[in-house]
């Protein structure tokens, strides 16, 4: 195994640190780098920074979101975001883990030398199917060994459509009598208000139950019937693929790369709509053998495309492509 050095910058969030920027060009310059890879927008706009000044060949970007509502960020994050709109021809390529972030970005005026799609990875180890779950989680919820379960596993944020996910578990529960409905995440317990009363106001609020944020989520997620995406605005959904990788057929809306991460092994509905959402988990849950044939063809779809092997493979492939005089710099269609 080889031993990784970490240097920590400690800089504090929201907060301009100049000492911090010194403290990472010192670095830089000593280490001698190739490539500067940074992560996010602020960091992206001190790496390139640094990065001129330490005398480093190569520089890349690395954007993650795909759904930016500006009015969400603070002035300072508008500021870095529209000044690297204006820099973003500079780094030698810019990453995106979701095709639906390059076409956010692209939006916003980013203009790269390059982008290089390079997908979120899963654990295939830590997340697998695994079906002795399945009576662990019904007995610490108080469920019979038989009863179907559908999850939505989110932070309780607008974006992520809990309101749309809860009005189709009231349509779902009033034809199915057994059903119940997992929902966990930071923010997902009885203290929240707004959460509660759109439980409340689904008819059926005994069919709840809220495990808020854990940090075994691959035992949840592999004990479940169906994991629903009811967000309107992704990127890359990690829980999906997670749940894929444990064999778990998924409902997802169409926003972000959901679709494409699902792949024809999984339902696809419209955004903000709760009765396509409760119509596919009711065709779902009809069919065993559907579920199973499914969630072992998503299973195979996450190990043979968004494996940590695969996502490695990626980067070893762009970087060796960037100090490689004699490649092209074009990222195919």
């Amino acid at each position: 195994m080889h031993k990784v050095p970490v240097h920590c910058l400690k800089m504090r969030r929201g907060i301009p640190n100049p000492i911090a920027a010194t403290r990472l060009l010192r670095i830089v310059r000593s280490e001698r780098p190739q490539i500067l890879q940074t992560w996010m927008y602020h960091a992206d706009l001190m790496g390139l920074a640094v990065g001129r000044l330490a005398g480093v060949p190569k520089t890349v970007w690395n954007v993650r979101r795909s759904f930016i509502d500006m009015h969400e960020h603070r002035l300072l994050s508008r500021l870095v975001l529209r000044l690297l709109v204006k820099l973003s021809g500079i780094p030698d390529a810019v990453v995106t883990n979701s095709l639906s972030g390059r076409r956010t970005h692209e939006s916003l005026g980013y203009t790269p030398r390059r982008w290089s799609w390079i997908p979120n990875c899963i654990d295939c180890n830590r997340f697998r199917p695994a079906p002795d779950e399945r009576m662990r989680l019904r007995s610490e919820l108080g469920l019979p060994p038989d009863t179907p379960l559908v999850a939505l596993v989110a932070r309780y944020a607008p974006i992520k459509g809990h309101d749309v996910f809860i009005a189709a578990a009231g349509k779902l529960a009033a034809v199915n009598p057994s059903v119940h409905f997992v929902l966990a995440g930071i923010e997902i317990d009885d203290t929240n208000t707004p959460l509660m009363q759109s439980i409340n106001s689904s008819g059926v609020p005994e069919r709840f139950r809220l495990l808020g944020e854990r940090e075994d989520i691959e035992h949840v997620l592999t004990a479940v019937d169906i994991t629903c995406s009811s967000s309107y605005g992704e990127g890359f959904p990690n829980v999906v693929a997670e749940a894929m990788a444990c064999g778990i057929p998924c409902v997802v809306t169409d926003a972000g790369d959901s679709a494409l991460l699902v792949g024809g092994f999984g339902q696809v509905v419209p955004t903000g709509d709760p009765t396509a959402l409760y119509r596919s988990c009711e065709q779902l849950l009809s069919s065993h053998e559907e579920r199973q044939r499914l969630g072992c063809s998503a299973r195979s779809r996450i190990e043979q495309h968004f494996s940590v092997a695969s996502m490695v493979t990626r980067y070893q492939q762009l970087y060796e492509e960037l100090v490689s005089p004699d490649t092209h710099r074009g990222e195919p269609a």
